[in-house]
């Protein structure tokens, strides 16, 4: 830098003075070589401005859009003993066709005539339960004729009452009358005796008086009597009244109590016709649970029991049916990091195991052999392998999906997202960026800056 020193700088850093250099210099391949090198450097620089499409990738399989249409195992409601069966792997039944016959092993239904015999008890116990209906009935009348009959007999008491009222009325008039005899017939033969001793009337005036006098006197005695006896009588009657009341109370009581009783029987008996009703709907309902029939139409794919004379369980899987009409569909599975970019109605590119593929995942329209679909459903909860699963339906403006594909086969997808440079996507890969994180953002500023 001082130039203190006489020699070059380009001698001393010139690589021309070795032989060795010179002589790989002049060689033709060289020059060769540096245009390859030069010109790929220029190709991989204009590649980096090419657009690519940001993608999410994901593997999953095929499978239906709806759950009834899905391969389902048929199980038997009851525990049996496999008697005979009436398919085999690869038959196509229709809805309601038997699959097997299995026999009872439970020795409470082993009867051959448990249905008739629980139908007759069912008839019996209606029978019994008319009878208390009627006896209830019964009792109802005989209650109110008991009450009726109360109600006369108080009535009849009561007139009673009324005419001991009279007669004791009646008997104390006679007394008072009987007592002014008794007065008049008294001062009658005072009258006589005094006129005696004047000798103004005979001794047998006085003797005629005192003989009525004796009458009244005794007729006093006796009409006294009969007042009070009419008045017992009136006692009585009125206590007479009060047996009345109690007695038809007592019979009235146990008349109730009879229908209560009756009644408590009825209920009990209605009870146990409806238990016996369901005990008989249930055991024929069961008879028809010993023909294990298909529940839609479709293709038995494999038998999961086998042999004769095989005891099963309920809730024992037999066979497994796939049905013969269904929606294809593809389920795949996304990362968390990925799923906030993933929507219904987004486009997806599918591809097919088994079928001839051309992907370039950044560049869709150079593909070959995918197929297009859009997102019918995303699950809101992760699965066991730490992913969320997407269902795909196929897209009914493209070409449709291939008819041989059969359910649970393997399938790969790609989620179309933004179209950015090679560059772009290199740096954001490279810094762990989520795809489309950056145009997000900005949809979000522009929609703030409307907003404004």
């Amino acid at each position: 830098m001082l130039n203190i020193s006489n020699n070059k700088k380009s001698l001393l850093n010139s690589l021309d003075r070795y032989k060795s250099v010179r002589d790989l210099s002049n060689r033709p391949h060289y020059k060769i070589l540096n245009k390859i090198i030069i010109s790929v450097s220029v190709i991989a620089v204009i590649a980096l401005f090419l657009p690519w499409t940001q993608n999410i990738s994901g593997i999953g399989s095929v499978t239906t859009l709806k759950p009834n249409q899905r391969p389902q195992s048929i199980q038997s409601v009851i525990s049996g003993r496999i008697e005979k069966w009436y398919v085999q792997e690869g038959d196509f039944v229709k809805k309601g066709d038997t699959i097997l016959f299995i026999s009872e092993i439970k020795e409470d239904y082993m009867d051959p005539n448990l249905v008739n015999n629980t139908k007759n008890q069912v008839a019996a116990k209606k029978q019994s339960l008319a009878s208390y209906g009627s006896k209830v009935s019964t009792l109802s009348s005989q209650i109110q004729f008991i009450e009726n009959e109360k109600k006369l007999k108080l009535e009849q008491a009561k007139n009673k009452i009324k005419q001991t009222a009279l007669k004791i009325k009646s008997d104390s008039i006679d007394l008072e009358a009987v007592k002014t005899q008794l007065k008049i017939a008294t001062t009658q033969y005072n009258r006589a005796i005094q006129l005696n001793k004047e000798g103004l009337k005979p001794l047998t005036d006085v003797e005629d008086k005192r003989l009525k006098l004796q009458d009244v006197e005794a007729k006093i005695i006796t009409q006294e009597n009969k007042f009070l006896t009419s008045k017992n009588e009136y006692t009585n009657t009125k206590v007479e009244i009060n047996r009345i009341a109690a007695e038809y109370a007592e019979k009235t009581s146990k008349a109730q109590s009879d229908q209560f009783t009756a009644m408590s029987n009825q209920f009990d008996t209605e009870a146990q016709v409806s238990k016996l009703e369901n005990q008989y709907a249930n055991y024929s309902i069961r008879n028809g649970m010993y023909y294990i029939k298909a529940v839609q139409s479709g293709y038995i794919n494999r038998a999961l029991q086998a042999g004769i004379g095989e005891t099963i369980k309920e809730g024992t899987p037999i066979v497994t049916i796939m049905p013969d009409k269904y929606d294809i569909a593809v389920e795949t599975y996304v990362s968390p990091v990925d799923l906030p970019l993933i929507r219904k109605g987004e486009k997806i590119r599918v591809w097919f195991d088994g079928w001839p593929t051309i992907v370039f995942s950044g560049w869709p329209d150079m593909s070959y052999g995918t197929f297009g679909g859009r997102i019918v459903a995303i699950e809101n909860f992760i699965s066991e392998n730490g992913k969320f699963r997407v269902l795909i339906a196929p897209d009914p403006t493209e070409a449709k999906w291939p008819k041989q594909l059969s359910v649970g086969s393997g399938a790969q997808t790609i989620a179309l997202l933004n179209t950015v440079p090679v560059w772009f996507e290199i740096w954001r890969t490279l810094n762990g960026f989520p795809p489309n994180y950056y145009k997000t953002a900005s949809k979000s500023n522009s929609s703030a800056k409307e907003k404004k």
